[in-house]
């Protein structure tokens, strides 16, 4: 049974089945590869993409289920957050080997829009489910308070 996607704002026919993990709907037939393999089993925040604007774990949700929501991956994420954070992580050289960031970002824009001034009880709890193995958990945080910062000073010149 074909399914009808829409990632990035372009709606995609699948014609894959339906328990088939998003991560390798995105990664193998669209060929979006921002969006990395980890763990397999929702642990680790690699795969994380936005789902009707919510931070979820692509590895561990079917194609099925995600048909009919609007997804947005690591490509395609936009707005004063997305360019606060990615600013950010530059200015604070988070990534090291960078394989987990695309999670990272994304959980972090997805903070930001639901909390514009986090502490930082509430960006490790946001966080708590993106692995660093290279562990800058500390650049991490403290680019996400720049980022939370810099989307205030923006929206308040706006």
């Amino acid at each position: 049974m074909p399914y009808q996607l829409a990632v990035n704002g372009r709606t995609h026919r699948i014609d894959e089945d339906g328990q088939t993990p998003l991560l390798w709907v995105l990664r193998d037939t669209l060929r979006l590869t921002g969006t990395k393999y980890g763990c397999g089993i929702a642990q680790c925040g690699a795969c994380t993409i936005h789902v009707d604007g919510q931070p979820m774990r692509s590895c561990s949700l079917s194609l099925e289920t995600a048909a009919g929501s609007q997804i947005v991956t690591i490509e395609a994420v936009e707005g004063p957050e997305a360019a606060a954070v990615r600013a950010a992580w530059v200015k604070r050289d988070v990534p090291q080997c960078g394989f987990c960031q695309s999670g990272q970002i994304m959980s972090a824009v997805a903070l930001l829009r639901s909390n514009g001034a986090p502490t930082d009880d509430d960006i490790d709890r946001a966080m708590s489910g993106n692995i660093c193995r290279c562990a800058t958990y500390n650049r991490i945080r403290a680019a996400i308070h720049d980022a939370a910062q810099s989307s205030t000073s923006q929206a308040k010149t706006a």
